[in-house]
């Protein structure tokens, strides 16, 4: 598999082989989000980003990278590991969702009851959560944010091009559709 190259990124954010992605690593705009899924801010984020998915269709590559912050938010590095582990047995996108969608119910028991409900290998995903097995992946995750210049919660970059404006559906898909016709024109 090859690393996706734009014009507009640095290597910390170029598609790695190791991303979490949605859509095709040929669409025009690839939208990169650093997240934490106990943030609230996050979870405010995360109907937005499904939205702006629709209705960009095929125009839109989604890539989620972990962030968790942990002084902070003392169930996002274990929801982070749910995640990876589920992304093991193939259900990455399906426990992301679960976790924002039930932020408030992080704990590790909560995890496992995700896990039987996803219809996981659940003595392979509690193993891998007790042995910490995709901690390393997390780490790279986070120190490609902290590269980039991530310093929060969720930071979003637009063809690499971090996107510091609001995170509402219509200044976010305004931000989209400026990078999509900058990429038709330079097409």
């Amino acid at each position: 598999m090859t690393q996706h190259k734009s014009p507009y990124s640095s290597p910390t954010l170029d598609i790695r082989p190791s991303d979490h992605i949605q859509g095709s690593k040929d669409a025009p705009v690839t939208l990169i989000e650093y997240g934490d899924y106990q943030c609230p801010y996050c979870g405010a984020a995360y109907p937005v980003v499904k939205k702006l998915q629709h209705r960009m269709g095929e125009n839109l590559c989604f890539v989620f990278r972990n962030f968790p912050l942990t002084e902070v938010h003392p169930f996002a590095e274990g929801a982070a590991e749910a995640a990876e582990a589920a992304g093991e047995q193939g259900k990455f996108w399906e426990m992301h969702d679960t976790l924002y969608e039930n932020q408030n119910a992080l704990a590790p028991e909560d995890l496992v009851g995700y896990a039987k409900h996803l219809h996981l290998d659940v003595p392979r995903f509690t193993t891998e959560l007790t042995a910490h097995a995709n901690a390393k992946r997390i780490r790279e995750d986070f120190l490609s944010g902290v590269r980039s210049g991530v310093n929060g919660t969720p930071t979003f970059f637009i063809n690499g091009v971090r996107h510091d404006a609001a995170n509402d559906f219509d200044t976010l898909l305004a931000a989209v559709r400026a990078r999509l016709g900058g990429a038709a024109a330079s097409a």
